[in-house]
């Protein structure tokens, strides 16, 4: 079962602003990102910070969550990890 765990994830990055993504392995790919060989829109904006993951069951799932955050208001999507 925990094969098939993925996390979807966001980390506020230097400048500011907030990048959505999946992972397998959670902290390796915020030590990718840091290490400037994550995403493209990351590697300008280093370093990253985690703020918020949630698991998913399955790379599909995870994809689709995803989306979902990715379509929101900024404001949404802040309250996802400000309380």
């Amino acid at each position: 079962m925990s094969d098939n765990l993925w996390h979807v994830y966001i980390v506020r990055c230097n400048d500011g602003t907030l990048y959505t993504g999946t992972a397998k392995e959670l902290e390796a790919r915020i030590l990718k990102h840091n290490r400037g060989v994550g995403a493209k829109y990351t590697r300008s904006r280093r370093p990253v910070r985690l703020v918020y993951s949630e698991i998913a069951l399955g790379r599909g799932a995870a994809l689709r969550r995803e989306s979902e955050i990715k379509r929101l208001p900024l404001a949404s999507k802040r309250r996802l990890f400000e309380e």
